[in-house]
């Protein structure tokens, strides 16, 4: 089996306004895994214009670029740019450098739009930490409560390039012992790629002068199986 990966779950992307093409809603769940760092967004599977394009498109344009690439001898004509000429009508294809399969003007810039928009569509996923405060509690009268610790800086997971479905999300120590877990949907955010998210962990940053991390954060992709890089933290500090 080609390493693709078929179909977009309807529920997955439930209220993001994405138009799913009935080709990719029949994708077989068998299809999706971690490729890599090449692994596709649920929904895309390699173009494979050549041995070893992984660009990330939808189905039916894989489908039109082997159908191209079938039938490229038969467009192909002597002319001002060598034996490659394109017949009348016909463009170079242009995915990559070299590629000179002659195809519809439409779809040599569907293949520049696909290639513009690869980084996107791959299951990057990423990870990275920021920190966040309790703000007083506003009783409604008035007045506010804050406790002693609302002034210490937690931890919070933020990630994108994930499939539009459940991220797991995981704090360590560097020994492997679990020192909180959580889960989040990752969905759509503008100015962020793939499905994004931001968990508040409710973890004490313990990161100290002289006190280097002792355990990491990480993020798995459940549709893809995916892992994120491990983002190094320091947990587990006495909070008085």
């Amino acid at each position: 089996m080609k390493r693709t990966l078929l179909g977009l779950a309807a529920a997955a992307i439930a209220g993001l306004g994405v138009t799913v093409p009935a080709t990719l809603m029949a994708g077989p769940a068998s299809a999706t895994g971690d490729f890599g760092p090449d692994t596709c967004l649920q929904g895309y599977v390699w173009r494979e214009a050549r041995t070893g394009d992984v660009v990330c498109v939808t189905s039916a344009v894989r489908a039109q670029a082997a159908a191209d690439n079938s039938v490229r001898a038969s467009r192909w004509t002597s002319g001002p740019f060598g034996p490659h000429t394109c017949v009348n009508g016909y463009v170079w294809r242009e995915a990559f450098t070299g590629d000179d399969v002659c195809v519809l003007p439409s779809v040599r810039s569907q293949a520049l739009s696909d290639n513009a928009r690869a980084a996107d569509r791959k299951v990057s996923a990423r990870l990275w930490i920021s920190k966040y405060t309790i703000p007083p509690h506003d009783n409604g009268d008035g007045t506010s409560t804050s406790t002693s610790v609302d002034d210490i800086p937690r931890l919070k997971l933020n990630g994108d390039h994930y499939n539009f479905s459940q991220v797991r999300l995981y704090i360590r120590y560097n020994t492997g012992r679990l020192f909180w877990s959580g889960s989040v949907t990752a969905s759509a955010h503008a100015g962020f790629a793939g499905g994004s998210f931001g968990k508040k962990t409710g973890v004490f940053d313990c990161t100290a002068p002289g006190r280097p991390a002792n355990g990491y954060a990480q993020a798995y992709d459940v549709i893809s199986g995916r892992w994120s890089a491990r983002v190094p933290v320091r947990v587990g500090c006495a909070v008085l």
